[in-house]
């Protein structure tokens, strides 16, 4: 678990039931089952189109959202907190002489979409009158009625409160009879109904799914003081709760017996596991310094391509919109023209809106656009970014990619990630052959903390779980490991990649982008890849 998305969960189990504003009302867990009326849905959706268009509106979308948490949350032997929430409104969004304008309601009523309606063209008006050229959106034909959801084989949010509290506190308790001292343990659960019409002729109904379960187990050494932790493997997914109630299936033992899940997770085994590699840590000798191999598992690479590749590549940071919150990006404009060399011959990078299990997979995004699957890199060259409907003239293109979102109702939607990912090797290749062939290396295993540039150049990461690497065989695990990189060279230095057998998913809940800021979820997967030559720190120090 990264710790920006730890410090927002832990939060709430400091706070009671204060949650951060975006997640809505603390609501009764019954209430987490119900939907909104479809009839009431296009009534409101209907009167909201009307008043943009009477006000002079030249395009209208209008979305009606209900978004539902649960949060469960323990630690050792007791439960910290259950949140329910609820965030239930439509936003607007209209273009008026060129220029766009935005106004939200939590009021279900046809009156009240349609004030909103009128304020949000008042506001492109305005806006107007300062904009320099107008917005020019792609076409989007309208597809009428038409539905989609997340193809769950279990919602989340009818499975009983005991059941999901018996899970974590058996979870916790199997952790600590495997030599842990603590560990938290959590459930994070969403449900996010949307309603999306548009001047276009389109009225869309999504229903999207998605489930967490992070836990953080620490093992102590009494003598010393000195402590170590081990965050879960688990990923967060576009699943149902059938990811957390079976027997693992499509779970990877690697070469140095370490688990590793797809789309279903055993989390009392991962916790076991933990426990004593959080002990084993504690005794690990500390990395030397210097030029290595490196073999990294998908519980990894998922957050080196969330943030060197998916990042750099959205066209709104390309151009500079977002110089403010985190930075542009190196890969200018003029790198796709020159197919500039982003990674070696074998790396393929694309972007999927699409792929089953993903966090970002839905029908269409909140344009009405339908979603795709596109190529960013291909054969090691820069070609494509990321779009959506206004930006897509300024590539070329006649159609968005299928990009844009908000993570709320009240929020208007803008760029956001697709699911960015390495595509698996064609040849046939397994982790443990591709070992074989490392010399001097570190295998690392699961994100840690990491640093990145404001143009996504210079970066360093670190992990979960080290192994060094000799002669082709797994010695040891190591301690204190992190590497530096510069993006291009660390893609042009993959000289190899698993095959599809060992591709996995990992991904954020709480990616952050925007101001005012908005989160979103979205996935990357890969299979295993090695990176030759690679330079790593280390990362212990001495306070005196």
């Amino acid at each position: 678990m990264q710790r920006r998305d730890f410090l927002t969960l832990s939060g709430l189990s400091l706070g009671g039931l204060m949650v951060p504003s975006f997640f809505g009302k603390a609501i009764a867990a019954e209430q987490l089952q119900s939907t909104l009326d479809i009839g009431l849905k296009k009534r409101l959706a209907d009167a909201a189109l009307a008043a943009a268009r009477q006000s002079g509106a030249t395009y209208c979308d209008v979305r009606i959202g209900r978004y539902l948490r649960q949060f469960v949350i323990t630690r050792e032997d007791k439960v910290q907190n259950v949140v329910n929430t609820e965030s239930t409104g439509v936003g607007i969004r209209v273009i008026v002489n060129g220029a766009w304008g935005f106004a939200a309601t939590n009021q279900l009523s046809s009156q009240s979409v349609a004030q909103a309606a009128q304020q949000a063209a008042a506001i492109a008006r305005a806006n107007s009158k300062t904009q320099t050229a107008p917005v020019q959106l792609a076409p989007a034909p309208g597809v009428g009625e038409v539905s989609w959801r997340t193809p769950i084989k279990k919602n989340a949010m009818e499975v009983p409160l005991k059941e999901k509290v018996d899970l974590l506190l058996g979870v916790n308790a199997s952790a600590i009879n495997a030599g842990a001292d603590f560990v938290n343990s959590m459930l994070f659960l969403v449900n996010e109904q949307k309603y999306f019409a548009s001047t276009d002729g389109s009225y869309i109904d999504q229903d999207v799914h998605r489930i967490w379960a992070p836990m953080t187990v620490t093992a102590i050494d009494k003598a010393s003081g000195k402590f170590r932790t081990r965050d879960g493997l688990s990923s967060p997914m576009g699943l149902g709760y059938e990811y957390l109630d079976g027997a693992a299936s499509g779970k990877v033992l690697t070469p140095n017996g370490v688990t590793n899940y797809g789309m279903s997770y055993d989390m009392q085994e991962d916790a076991i596991a933990a426990a004593k590699q959080a002990r084993a840590k504690l005794t690990a000798p500390s990395v030397k310094p210097g030029k290595y191999d490196l073999v990294l598992d998908p519980s990894h690479t998922w957050l080196t391509i969330h943030e060197n590749v998916g990042h750099p590549l959205e066209l709104d940071r390309v151009l500079g919109y977002e110089a403010n919150y985190a930075g542009t990006s190196f890969a200018t404009l003029d790198k796709r023209e020159d197919r500039f060399q982003y990674g070696s011959d074998i790396v393929n990078l694309f972007a999927d809106k699409t792929q089953e299990g993903s966090l970002g997979a839905v029908g269409f995004d909140d344009e009405g656009v339908r979603t795709k699957r596109w190529d960013l890199v291909s054969n090691g060259k820069l070609v494509d970014y990321q779009t959506i409907r206004d930006q897509a003239h300024i590539l070329g293109k006649s159609e968005s990619d299928g990009c844009c979102y908000a993570d709320s109702w009240s929020s208007v939607q803008f760029q956001r990630m697709a699911n960015v990912s390495l595509a698996p090797g064609k040849d046939k290749l397994s982790v443990a052959d591709m070992i074989k062939d490392v010399e001097n290396g570190i295998y690392i295993i699961g994100d840690g903390s990491f640093s990145i540039d404001q143009q996504r150049y210079n970066a360093q990461f670190g992990g979960q779980l080290f192994y060094e690497i000799k002669k082709g065989q797994i010695t040891r695990q190591i301690e204190d490991v992190a590497y530096q990189i510069r993006t291009p060279e660390f893609w042009n230095a993959c000289v190899a990649i698993c095959d599809e057998s060992d591709y996995r998913l990992g991904g954020s809940f709480f990616d952050g982008k925007g101001q005012p800021g908005q989160v979103s979820a979205v996935s990357h997967g890969s299979s295993t890849a090695r990176f030759n030559g690679m330079n790593v720190i280390n990362t212990a120090r001495s306070l005196g």
